[in-house]
């Protein structure tokens, strides 16, 4: 049986409510919603996050990067709802990204199959 990733999502943003809805949907991923403010250390250790997704326009998205200090194995994604822009802070920048597309990059990243 494969391991089901933990993926977060941080804030309550529309674009947050559709790209969970559609990840909630595939039974490899298990998907939960982080309020603000971000967690503490201990509590994010708690937590064992495979992936964080959070919406670049909210407030204080600099958390992100502080997390990625002390997880560097953490992907972290950011999601621009104005321009359709997906920032994976790993280096790659990708633009016009479908729901499926996103998966396809989770997966790549986790090093994960795409076996459903």
């Amino acid at each position: 049986m494969q391991k089901r990733r933990r993926i977060y999502l941080y804030g309550n943003s529309v674009i947050l409510g559709t790209l969970g809805a559609s990840l909630r949907r595939v039974s490899r991923y298990e998907v939960s919603t982080l309020s603000p403010p971000w967690p503490e250390t201990i509590d994010l250790e708690t937590l064992a996050p495979d992936v964080i997704l959070f919406d670049v326009e909210a407030d204080r998205p600099e958390a992100a990067f502080f997390l990625l200090e002390k997880h560097p194995a953490l992907l972290v994604i950011g999601v621009s709802p104005d321009n359709n822009l997906v920032r994976i802070w790993s280096g790659q920048q990708l633009c016009e990204l479908s729901t499926q597309g996103l998966l396809d990059v989770i997966d790549e990243q986790l090093g994960d199959s795409r076996a459903l």
